[in-house]
């Protein structure tokens, strides 16, 4: 998802971002609810902070700073996967070991012999967090309200595999609300993990269409606190930019299995003031800590590192007018030669800290390959440009001069550019002290040829709004993986994603490449009933993308996380989604 988050390690959805679940790909920054110095932090060390009197029915957190949005089918953030995923949930959901299991279905869904239809029966006695009954119905409306192009929700593509009567979703609720069914357009291999994804939680009807502009403005129903949801907890209290208060909702399905009473979470983007909170007791759990204080506080027994599925990357805008006057070869050689100036080694060990893998492809190392095994063991797949993925790690100032030169750059005999032909860019990234210390580090590789490289950092939801309309020459990304299929990772690139934000085939220039095939290929492969013949086609949409340069892995995902030795039930999913409904405090 996009997984893109706001902060550095760990997460949209799309997102594909950040990556954890709040503060990176995951989203959520926003203006600090404290202020704190360093010197505080370090005269406080976690591992020996106290909760201050908490009561034992609270857990106190902080994921990011303000959500982009609390409506699961528009949130494309793992920060606010993690919100909608504990107040709303689905037919099915992610238990602690990572299965999917049955949440408002009753028992596992009934499938034809040739996968194309899914048939479920829903529980007995759903309810909204209002008392309001909840139904198959719901279901129903609110899969085809996701696909529905005026919504614009971001993941609306992952619709794409149903079959439709005319342009509605082939979905239908029986007469008396108990069982829904669908049809698809091929077998799909991840289709349960969709299921417990947020775009395909369910949203009541009779509250999105309360909202006076619901029509225009289809989120406008949960920008403030009291929203109708049906998950585990309701939000009761939200101070914009500062924080929230959610409360158990005793129509949860689960309800008595429950314990804690409420969610206080603290909205901020500042790492420092984050800490700070934490080791003062004023925080149970934070995902989120001053880079230059990892080296130490990784060192701590409450300070731990879970395992993501996802890349953090920098995508490049196809559209920029950085590339005006260049022909589309040209434009791919300026891209490819950023890849071959990056250190991705020092920027996992001095900046990452917490063992991320340097990635030379964008397919994440462990990704299943929708066959029984896996993407990346099948080298001979990978054909651009070395074996064993696409870039060697070590960098080369010789590859990417002689690309550059290639682009039409000069460059004297220091392997320097020519004052006659400079090359300057701006890099943009949210707050975060970690992403701001990436791009440092790659403004100084850069530099290292004579590329000018500006920094620029926003507040999360300008970025996040910045990226996704093209506002920008190269940007920060990240994405945690939705579900364990690479399909995931590559249709988000496809010309009608909401996630494409390299604008692939938007309103492309001449500099831009032909983005017509890619499309092609992703929607063969969403038909394709042959796994191994899907496989290829998967490595080879992998091919085209990795070919433009205009996404550039850096590394492989983790998720770093503080939590209080005094808590314990909070798990989380491979795809950096946090739950905490059966969390305790002791």
């Amino acid at each position: 998802m996009k997984k893109l988050t706001a902060t550095l390690l760990a997460g949209t959805m799309a997102v594909s971002l950040l990556a954890g679940c709040g503060s990176t790909a995951a989203p959520a920054d926003t203006a600090p609810a404290a202020d704190a110095s360093a010197e505080t932090t370090a005269d406080a060390p976690a591992a020996e902070a106290e909760t201050s009197g908490n009561p034992s029915n609270v857990l106190r957190l902080c994921l990011a700073s303000e959500p982009d949005h609390l409506d699961p089918a528009l949130n494309s953030s793992v920060d606010g996967a993690c919100l909608a995923s504990n107040s709303f949930v689905g037919l099915y959901t992610s238990a602690e070991d990572g299965s999917i299991v049955p949440a408002l279905a009753d028992g596992e869904p009934e499938v034809s012999e040739d996968g194309l239809t899914y048939t479920v029966t829903m529980k007995d006695g759903l309810k909204w967090s209002d008392g309001t009954e909840l139904t198959a119905k719901d279901f129903e409306y609110s899969w085809k309200r996701a696909a529905d192009p005026k919504t614009a929700s971001d993941y609306g593509y992952l619709f794409d595999l149903f079959a439709r009567n005319g342009d509605e979703l082939d979905v239908t609720a029986s007469e008396d609300g108990k069982t829904i069914t669908w049809n698809l357009t091929a077998p799909c291999p991840y289709m349960m993990s969709l299921l417990a994804f947020p775009v395909f939680m369910p949203v009541p009807q009779f509250a999105v269409e309360a909202a006076p502009d619901w029509e225009t403005n289809p989120g406008a129903w949960a920008m403030e606190a009291g929203f109708v949801s049906n998950g585990a907890f309701t939000l009761k209290e939200w101070n914009h930019d500062e924080s929230m208060v959610y409360v158990k909702n005793p129509n949860f399905y689960d309800a008595d299995n429950v314990k804690l009473e409420e969610l206080h979470f603290m909205l901020s983007a500042d790492d420092t003031a984050i800490l700070a909170a934490y080791n003062a007791g004023d925080l149970d759990y934070i995902d989120s800590v001053p880079n230059d204080e990892i080296s130490t506080l990784k060192e701590q027994p409450d300070f731990k590192v879970a395992e993501n599925l996802g890349t953090y990357y920098v995508a490049f805008n196809v559209n920029s007018k950085l590339f005006d006057g260049k022909t589309p070869e040209q434009a791919n050689a300026m891209r490819l030669a950023f890849n071959y100036l990056i250190d991705r080694d020092y920027i996992v060990e001095n900046i990452g800290q917490t063992n991320q893998q340097p990635a030379t492809s964008y397919i994440p190392a462990g990704m299943s390959d929708g066959n029984g095994g896996e993407f990346k063991a099948n080298d001979a797949d990978y054909t651009f440009p070395v074996e064993d993925g696409y870039y060697a790690l070590d960098t080369s100032i010789d590859e990417a001069v002689a690309l550059l030169k290639e682009a039409g750059y000069e460059f004297d005999e220091n392997n320097m550019l020519s004052d006659a032909t400079p090359l300057s860019i701006t890099y943009l990234t949210n707050d975060g002290s970690g992403h701001v210390a990436i791009a440092q580090a790659i403004q100084q590789d850069l530099a290292t040829v004579g590329i000018q490289m500006d920094i620029q950092q926003e507040d999360w939801q300008t970025f996040l709004n910045d990226r996704k309309n093209g506002n920008f020459d190269v940007a920060r990304e990240g994405w945690l993986a939705d579900y364990d299929d690479p399909i995931n990772m590559l249709e988000m690139f496809a010309s009608n994603s909401g996630n494409n934000d390299p604008q692939f085939g938007v309103n492309p220039t001449s500099a831009a490449p032909d983005w017509s095939k890619y499309d092609e290929l992703i929607t063969k492969i969403k038909a394709e009933t042959d796994l191994v013949a899907r496989e290829k086609m998967m490595h080879e949409a992998e091919d085209m993308l990795m070919a433009t340069g205009a996404v550039v892995p850096i590394y492989y995902y983790n998720d770093l996380y503080m939590q209080k030795t005094n808590v314990d039930g909070i798990y989380a999913t491979i795809f950096g989604t946090k739950y905490f409904m059966y969390a305790e405090v002791k």
